[in-house]
């Protein structure tokens, strides 16, 4: 009965230290947020339950031999890591190398291989959770994600930044179509002057890409904070695009194909 007490007690400072560490860096990231702190808190507590499992079994004095026993051989031990614990060493390693590298943060909206799109909300010792549109989440094992090429839309930014593709007509007035896209965006109480430059923060200009099959292609990168949702910012960019364009008189077109044939017996051009 005692050693089982014993047990019990350690058990649950074991659990009353992983409690306290939770506080601690709770209190940390108030100040202060990243991939980083949240990792570390959690490598923390698996290194304090561990610690605490170890030395209540040790309490057991015949459990030492059984121990030295089975784990004791090198071939044994590889052959259980190897077997029991190849994916988990692999994701925790992932995961450590995540926090070091640092290829994303909290808050950064990453895209991955395959079109997985979404925000960066958490990191555990095995996998890192993405959240997409509405509820949807992507949890993925930190291993896969350390070795994926991934497209950060904010890297090493406070700020978020997406990508907005307009199309207008070929007989449009490009100048005045830059004008009012770039007033629209800023008239938007979810955009963000978020370009450096020598003379402060600005919005990103809208630029002439190309031309297209049937338009001219028009780019731009609108900036954006954390707190704001990646769907309502392009919603109401969009949207304020939109009706700009509309009340301006300025074509937004459509594909189609002007088709042209011959009468064969006439030899006439006849079109479509």
């Amino acid at each position: 009965m005692l050693k089982v007490l014993y047990v019990l007690l350690i058990l649950g400072a074991a659990w009353g230290l992983t409690r306290v560490n939770h506080m601690i860096f709770k209190k940390i990231k108030s100040v202060r947020e990243g991939l980083q702190l949240r990792f570390l808190e959690r490598f923390l507590n698996v290194l304090i339950m561990i610690y605490g499992i170890v030395i209540a079994i040790s309490s057991f004095g015949g459990f030492e031999s059984v121990w030295k026993g089975m784990l004791g051989g090198t071939a044994i031990l590889s052959t259980v890591l190897g077997f029991a614990g190849q994916d988990v060493i692999r994701d925790v390693l992932g995961g450590l190398m995540i926090t070091l590298c640092k290829p994303f943060e909290i808050g950064n909206r990453i895209e991955l291989e395959g079109g997985i799109t979404g925000i960066v909300i958490d990191i555990t010792m095995r996998h890192v959770v993405l959240k997409g549109m509405d509820t949807q989440c992507y949890v993925i094992p930190n291993s896969k994600l350390n070795t994926m090429q991934i497209r950060n839309f904010s890297y090493q930014m406070e700020l978020r930044s997406g990508d907005f593709s307009f199309h207008i007509g070929f007989n449009s007035d490009v100048e005045n179509a830059i004008k009012v896209i770039e007033t629209a965006i800023q008239e938007s109480p979810y955009s963000v002057a978020g370009k450096h430059t020598e003379e402060g923060d600005t919005y990103a200009p809208v630029y002439f890409m190309k031309f297209e099959d049937s338009s001219l292609l028009l780019r731009t990168t609108v900036y954006f904070t954390s707190e704001t949702s990646t769907e309502v910012l392009y919603t109401d960019v969009n949207l304020r695009v939109q009706e700009a364009l509309r009340k301006n008189g300025i074509e937004i077109p459509y594909p189609y194909i002007n088709m042209v044939h011959y009468d064969p017996e006439n030899r006439k051009q006849v079109q479509a």
